[in-house]
């Protein structure tokens, strides 16, 4: 079977180690990358820039997404998502600290599976990406590849 890959798209240094601390702390072993940037997230998950190289049949089991990115901001980002023939299925978890109602309903409305804002302390943190891990990487019955039967 091959490994589960977690995107984790986080431009907050802080938030970077919170999120790996917290998967670690709660036995997560999956592999995680992480991209930091809006346009670095498209660039792995369709193979261009610096990720040209990477094998396009190899998704993430699950993006955790912030909405707040350099370059090309996360909405951006999952409609983008949202909109490749290889990618529209791929889980996406909105991990944000907006609280805007706004980014909520638009988060969803461009294809969002889930929504999560990120608790200030840790230990809440952590039971947060504990309970996300739990449900997307171990209860979900994910797609099948690209799609297909």
């Amino acid at each position: 079977m091959k490994e589960r890959v977690i995107l984790l798209v986080e431009d907050n240094p802080m938030d970077e180690t919170l999120t790996l601390r917290a998967l670690k702390k709660n036995n997560v072993m999956n592999k995680v990358v992480v991209v930091h940037d809006g346009a670095e997230a498209l660039d792995y998950l369709f193979g261009t820039g610096t990720h040209a190289s990477r094998a396009l049949t190899d998704l993430p089991a699950v993006i955790l997404l912030d909405l707040k990115l350099p370059k090309i901001d996360g909405l951006e980002v999952l409609k983008r998502i949202r909109a490749g023939e290889k990618t529209k299925l791929v889980p996406v978890v909105i991990l944000t600290s907006s609280k805007e109602q706004r980014d909520l309903v638009e988060g969803y409305g461009s294809g969002a599976n889930s929504y999560v804002r990120k608790p200030v302390e840790f230990t809440e943190f952590a039971e947060a990406i504990r309970q996300v891990g739990l449900y997307w990487l171990i209860l979900n019955e994910p797609p099948p590849p690209e799609g297909g039967a």
